[in-house]
């Protein structure tokens, strides 16, 4: 298994797989974001008895966490790695070759959704989850009143967008990028999954948009 770490190919599975998991609990968490939209008093029980501070949500927690930890170091490791094995070669064949806007700031985009993940991070799962476990005083089990509150301030909205914008172009790349590195590198099937990619990827970023925008506006809640 020191192939997973050792061998270029191995790191770049690693990421694809930490990649996959990642998006499939972005398109979880999205699907609880929208709730908001509906239903308050819903949103607050799944995030309090659901994915509350109980055994599952830790461990649910912790496997979530060393997918952003393997992803995150994963991908500073091979975009060192990539520099410094095409050196100045990147320079004289960028014109030439043909590559996409969001494939050529990943790393970029990747820094600017870390910073938004420990502002995110610290505006709601320490705030509630964390404080709760560790009893500090002050932990939230209002879930549905602190997002409403937080997305009240339009420039943390615009902050919450701008991100969510970002993460798009990551995930138009990353997915299709993630199976290929993953085995799945077949002509046809490519073109097949660059469209699945980009409908996912937009599904996803369209969910999470709406809601700060909709909170901000008053258009939450609506069947509560």
């Amino acid at each position: 298994m020191s192939w997973l770490i050792k061998s270029s190919i191995g790191r770049k599975f690693v990421q694809s797989i930490s990649g996959l998991f990642l998006i499939l609990f972005l398109l979880f968490h999205m699907s609880m974001n929208l709730v908001l939209l509906f239903n308050y008093e819903t949103y607050d029980f799944l995030a309090n008895e659901i994915l509350g501070a109980n055994w599952w949500a830790i461990v649910g927690t912790g496997v979530i966490a060393a997918g952003f930890v393997i992803h995150i170091i994963w991908g500073i490791i091979l975009t060192i790695q990539n520099r410094k094995a095409r050196g100045k070669e990147r320079y004289e064949s960028s014109s030439k070759t043909k590559t996409t806007w969001s494939s050529q700031n990943m790393f970029v985009l990747g820094l600017f959704l870390l910073l938004f993940l420990i502002a995110h991070l610290f505006q709601f799962w320490y705030q509630m989850q964390f404080k709760e476990l560790f009893m500090i005083e002050g932990a939230r089990h209002d879930s549905a009143q602190l997002v409403a509150e937080v997305f009240s301030n339009i420039w943390v909205v615009i902050f919450y967008e701008l991100a969510f914008i970002a993460l798009w172009f990551h995930l138009m790349h990353g997915f299709w990028s993630a199976l290929h590195s993953a085995g799945v590198n077949n002509g046809v099937w490519m073109k097949r999954i660059k469209v699945l990619g980009n409908v996912i990827s937009t599904i996803i970023c369209l969910g999470f948009f709406i809601v700060p925008i909709a909170i901000y506006l008053g258009y939450s809640n609506l069947l509560g």
